[in-house]
């Protein structure tokens, strides 16, 4: 379970990583005037956010643990 739940994890960190190129790769062709070559990559980018959304909805929701306190040191006072 615990080494399902690190590879769907590591899945969604590569699946970032492939979006955040794509959608430069798009601007990038957008900004060249490449039209065409930009609507191609669409159908590309739309299947990895279809995947990063279900693989994220697959995964458990972050802990709501709360750190635990601490004592900062009081100086001691000289008389």
């Amino acid at each position: 379970m615990a080494a399902d739940l690190g590879a769907r994890r590591a899945r969604l960190a590569e699946l970032e990583a492939i979006l955040a190129r794509l959608r430069t790769r798009y601007d990038t062709l957008m900004n060249a005037f490449k039209f065409d070559a930009a609507r191609a990559l669409v159908a590309e980018i739309e299947a990895a956010e279809r995947e990063q959304q279900a693989l994220a909805a697959s995964l458990p929701p972050p802990g709501d643990e709360k750190p635990t306190p601490y004592v900062v040191a009081r100086r001691r006072r000289r008389r």
